[in-house]
């Protein structure tokens, strides 16, 4: 691995926002994670728009520590930030700073860039405060198996071959997020729990959940093309962890609406995490030396946004 330091971009307002995270990062301490996995992926957090929920993840972050985090693309939202008016408010920053801290004080964080801050993927293989840029890695888990890990615009084909169509599509998901803001606004007060507009409408619209599974028989394909045991990827918002036909399929989910991240035991095993003002475990997959390694087990009811 090359170590050298690098601009992520020269004039964009993505660099600029990281620059200036980076120049801000106190050294105050931190305290010791409550919880100590092997590895953690994180994917979707869309630093930069006003539905990240960067408080909701900064929680997570100091709840649960890591050896190695893998930050699986859509970090930071370039498609917003290029836009007038850009929205970064403290806790954005600090999250970047957060991860910072972290790659500093020894826990590796592998950035793998995705369609949102694909400005970064020209600097595969470098650096910048200690996190690493790389657009497509590998992981070894603890029991031996190896996952491949990917952000997976490069699996969609709207983003590969309408890009036009992908912002048109980012701007009406966008547009139901803010319909969602005043929706559950109304909800809360009602004493009703949140509820997605924009996932019940991708998950009734036909045409989007067979774009969601021919995204997955792609990915899962490219693994096994690739000889590894599994993938772990983002980009469709939509967490999953499952094995079929010994293959290991892993979406991270994302930090808009779900809530979020995949992580590592130190045998190997995998859990779905979802953070909700503490730790839940939807769904794990048993170490490969456990006697029933082959499926997934839901442990508690995903909640109907994530």
């Amino acid at each position: 691995m090359m170590r050298t330091s690098a601009v992520l971009s020269q004039d964009g307002a993505p660099a600029q926002a990281l620059q200036d995270a980076a120049q801000s990062d106190a050294s105050q301490g931190d305290g010791e994670p409550v919880m100590k996995w092997r590895t953690l992926w994180l994917s979707d957090i869309h630093l930069g728009t006003r539905d990240c929920k960067a408080p909701q993840l900064l929680e997570f972050i100091r709840h649960c520590g890591a050896d190695t985090i893998y930050l699986v693309g859509d970090i930071i939202d370039g498609w917003q930030l290029k836009k007038k008016g850009i929205y970064w408010p403290q806790s954005h920053n600090d999250v970047v700073q957060k991860l910072l801290r972290k790659a500093r004080k020894g826990t590796r964080v592998v950035f793998v860039p995705g369609n949102h801050d694909e400005f970064a993927r020209p600097y595969d293989g470098l650096h910048f405060g200690g996190i690493e840029v790389i657009n497509q890695v590998r992981h070894v888990t603890a029991d031996g198996r190896t996952l491949l890990v990917v952000h997976g615009d490069l699996f969609d084909s709207v983003v590969l071959y309408a890009k036009w169509l992908a912002h048109l599509g980012d701007a009406a998901y966008m547009f139901t997020l803010k319909l969602n803001r005043w929706f559950n606004q109304v909800r809360l007060r009602l004493g009703l729990p949140y509820w997605s507009l924009s996932q019940y409408l991708k998950h009734k619209v036909k045409a989007a959940v067979n774009t969601i599974s021919s995204f997955e028989t792609l990915l899962s394909d490219e693994a096994r093309r690739q000889q590894c045991d599994g993938v772990v990827c983002g980009h469709i918002h939509r967490a999953e962890l499952r094995c079929e036909d010994h293959l290991i399929y892993a979406n991270c989910g994302d930090w808009v609406e779900s809530l979020t991240a995949l992580a590592e035991d130190f045998d190997g095993r995998l859990k779905l995490l979802h953070w909700n003002a503490g730790l839940q475990v939807l769904a794990e997959l048993a170490p490969k030396t456990a006697a029933h390694p082959a499926q997934a087990q839901s442990v508690h009811a995903q909640p109907a946004h994530a």
